[in-house]
């Protein structure tokens, strides 16, 4: 796909502060007369969010993680489509809390699916959708829990998984220094925002 906007997406185990730092996004561009779209996965279509309900349900404990991986594409299968591809194509800037990493990340790196796998069936639902830019928030799971609770189904789920999934995050950011930025977010959130900033006007400030 030939896109003229930016896709920038944010990261990170439950409670690293994604939503701040979002914002904060969203302004750099805003100011610079750029017009931003914000979203978040699951959801941000009607059909994506009524997937959502059902994912982060904590009455669905029964769920295999099969169902869990197949619901997540079905709901990323649809924002693409109805959201984010028209909105590159008109040159916006879409701003996402969550994609294909996530999936990575929690299904790969936590539920023990292959990424080999998981690459492959990504590829029929974003095609060569990839995000300019990534940040990674990283956070201690204990503090990350804390911070932002555990209501949802995910967020229940036993402390070895997270610690999976935050290892997965800085796994993958390893192997693509060049699109993932980690950030620790055990700083304070102005050092966080300011290195957000300065990785944004380094790369889009021209």
């Amino acid at each position: 796909m030939k896109k003229k906007g930016i896709f920038i997406t944010f990261e990170g185990a439950e409670g690293s502060g994604k939503s701040t730092q979002i914002r904060e996004a969203a302004k750099f561009f805003r100011k610079k007369g750029r017009e931003v779209i914000l979203l978040r996965e699951p959801g941000g279509t009607k059909i994506s969010e009524l997937i959502r309900k059902i994912l982060l349900d904590r009455a669905n404990q029964g769920m295999s993680h099969a169902t869990e991986l197949f619901l997540y594409l079905a709901a990323r299968a649809q924002v693409v489509e109805e959201k984010i591809l028209p909105a590159l194509r008109e040159g916006k800037v879409v701003i996402a809390d969550r994609f294909e990493d996530s999936t990575r990340a929690y299904q790969g790196f936590g539920r023990g699916f292959s990424l080999e796998a998981i690459e492959s069936m990504s590829r029929l639902v974003r095609g060569t959708l990839i995000p300019d830019l990534t940040f990674v928030l990283d956070v201690d799971i204990t503090k990350g829990l804390a911070r932002g609770g555990r209501h949802d189904r995910i967020e229940w789920e036993a402390l070895s998984f997270h610690r999976k999934v935050r290892q997965g995050y800085l796994t993958l950011a390893r192997k693509e220094p060049g699109r993932m930025l980690v950030l620790d977010t055990d700083q304070p959130v102005s050092v966080v925002k300011q290195c957000v900033l300065e990785r944004l006007q380094r790369v889009f400030g021209k």
